[in-house]
């Protein structure tokens, strides 16, 4: 992963294990996401699903990444402190959910997927597809449904780790973003090549 370049982030349990058993296993993955991710990277869209998640990040500039962890001497071990912070979410999301449900070994899928976005038609069908997933696996019948999505936070004021001006912008405004995903919906599911 390179800085400033936007990827989209998604990961999978083992088998059929769930990642997520009850709202506080939301909270906490949610929580140490932002300890983790939130020096590296910046976070423009993201679904929590209970086996599987998404995220829309844009990694920082090597400046930023550096005001917290100190210069890198190679190029090599900033991408390699970028890649860390990611593991060290996951594996210490892992480590809690093993203690709180006495289980044992791996919970995700191991090296986490990541695609670049290059493209800015594919940043509207990306963050859309994210937002749009609990209704295509059947978790939700309405996209205001799930709470457990960037969507909500992204139309509403609270305080979040969300870069929601920049999303409402690039859509054109909080009408244009609820349309957009409606149309999404309307439209027949759509198919990436992940």
């Amino acid at each position: 992963m390179e800085p400033r370049k936007l990827y989209h982030l998604y990961n999978h349990a083992n088998g059929f294990e769930n990642l997520f058993l009850s709202d506080e296993n939301y909270r906490y993955f949610l929580h140490r996401y932002q300890h983790f991710i939130s020096p590296v990277a910046d976070t423009f869209a993201y679904c929590l699903m209970p086996n599987h998640i998404h995220f829309l990040v844009q990694v920082k500039t090597e400046e930023e990444i550096e005001s917290v962890f100190g210069r890198f001497e190679t190029f090599q071990k900033l991408e390699y402190r970028i890649s860390k912070q990611f593991s060290n979410l996951f594996s210490g999301y892992t480590q809690a959910f093993n203690k709180m449900y006495n289980r044992k070994g791996s919970l995700f899928i191991p090296n986490f997927k990541r695609k670049e976005i290059t493209d800015d038609r594919y940043i509207t069908n990306i963050i859309c597809y994210i937002h749009c997933n609990p209704i295509y696996h059947g978790f939700a019948k309405n996209i205001s449904d799930w709470q457990r999505s960037s969507y909500q936070l992204i139309l509403n004021d609270t305080p979040a780790f969300i870069k929601r001006e920049e999303v409402l912008e690039w859509f054109g405004n909080r009408n244009e973003f609820e349309k957009i995903h409606l149309q999404e919906l309307n439209n027949k599911r759509p198919t990436f090549d992940f």
